[in-house]
């Protein structure tokens, strides 16, 4: 079993940053990859951002250039550092991780951009 804990969501203004966390409960090495989704409400929940274990990286078109995933192994920990926000980026963020044929799902992060 794997516990997945968001936290960093906040409200910001337009063109504003936050940067969210993710601590795993074990070595996120274990893991094929970590992720970020997002859902805004009455849409479907999306892929923001992948960081796979060998290093290689994906984004989706409406973040690249703004947003950059990350990781600290000693802290089990995946970063997800949001600049240049947009009211469009307004969405509970999720973490995201596969293990033993079992996705695994954190609780979720608010995140609003308004001003």
């Amino acid at each position: 079993q794997v516990q997945l804990g968001e936290s960093g969501g906040d409200l910001v203004q337009p063109g504003g940053s936050l940067r969210l966390s993710c601590v795993a409960s074990k070595s996120i090495f274990s893991f094929n990859f970590m992720a970020w989704y997002r859902q805004a409400p009455g849409k479907e929940r999306e892929l923001v951002a992948r960081l796979w274990t060998g290093g290689s990286t994906y984004y989706a078109d409406s973040v690249k250039g703004r947003f950059t995933i990350s990781r600290d192994n000693a802290e089990n920990t995946v970063y997800l550092q949001m600049n240049s926000l947009k009211p469009e980026d307004t969405a509970v963020y999720y973490c995201n991780t596969h293990s033993s044929s079992t996705f695994y799902w954190g609780q979720g992060t608010q995140v609003t951009v308004s001003s």
